[in-house]
């Protein structure tokens, strides 16, 4: 018997975000629901956490996040400090938010904070001089909160995902969609991976201001990142066409060849680059590429 998200929310005394975040940091397990739907908790996971010791202050100390101003009162250094050795890489953030002025805020997990700073082997980065690299990195204008959070995001979605073609589309999710349509030629499997993709609502729809601003967060960005996400792609595809064929879908949804372009007569202006840069706009709705 499993119960529906918002009910377990409410019998576990947490709040919606909470129990969002608990999910995404594995402190609550979740199973597919049998029509689809969205991701349900079993009945006998409510129970254990509710009869886990110290429940349910416990549980809420697990997933308390806090601001750089309060992070930094908590590990009792300066917010200057604590935002450069999180732009470091050095603090993961565990979740963000978009302010009223459209502004990313970064929240971090409260317990990792005080055990970073609890650490004996972190001293010298909450009180001496910075590491001459790390310096010369965060002058150059490096900042590896998003990338920390994707990283984080990569671990929740694989763990959600239960046969290749699920850890295919997690993986997907974090890659430009004109790279996806690079890496999978065959609409039919674009199609799939974005019917698989993970439910992601929280940040705006797909076009949307709100989407568009938080792109630079949610697409990877670096060399390193993106190679290990194209690596793992290509290889959760490879068992996953062994499992199973793409579905062909409907006629309804079967991709379509886009028009034929005209050809630009000879005092035609030169063409604009824009289009290039909306290939990396609209996140999942994109998917399917131009090579469908």
């Amino acid at each position: 018997m499993t119960r529906p998200q918002g009910s377990a929310a409410r019998e576990l005394g947490l709040k919606r975000g909470e129990f969002d975040l608990a999910v995404r940091l594995g402190r609550i397990r979740t199973v597919a629901a049998p029509d689809g739907g969205r991701r349900r908790v079993p009945r006998e996971e409510i129970e254990r956490i509710r009869d886990a010791e110290g429940f349910p202050e416990a549980l809420r100390r697990q997933v308390r996040v806090v601001g750089t101003a309060e992070g930094a009162h908590l590990m009792g250094i300066p917010p200057t400090r604590f935002t450069r050795l999180a732009r470091a890489g050095l603090l993961t953030p565990a979740k963000f938010y978009l302010n009223r002025y459209r502004t990313v805020v970064w929240l971090y997990l409260a317990e990792e904070l005080q055990e970073f700073a609890a650490s004996e082997l972190n001293a010298p980065l909450l009180t001496g001089r910075a590491p001459d690299k790390m310096r010369a990195r965060l002058s150059a204008g490096e900042d590896l909160r998003p990338r920390r959070w994707r990283s984080r995001q990569a671990g929740y979605l694989l763990g959600q995902s239960s046969d290749p073609w699920e850890r295919a589309a997690a993986m997907a999710t974090l890659l430009d969609p004109t790279q996806l349509a690079d890496l999978v030629e065959n609409p039919f499997e674009r199609a799939y991976l974005h019917r698989l993709r993970p439910e992601e609502s929280w940040y705006g729809a797909p076009e949307s201001p709100s989407a568009r601003a938080v792109e630079h967060i949610l697409i990877a960005d670096d060399p390193d990142e993106i190679s290990w996400l194209r690596a793992n792609l290509l290889l959760s595809l490879s068992q996953a066409r062994v499992l199973r064929p793409a579905p062909r879908p409907t006629t309804r949804e079967a991709p379509t060849e886009p028009e034929p372009e005209s050809e630009p007569s000879a005092d035609s202006a030169a063409p604009d680059p824009q289009p290039a840069v909306e290939g990396r706009r609209g996140l999942w709705g994109r998917l399917l590429g131009r090579r469908g």
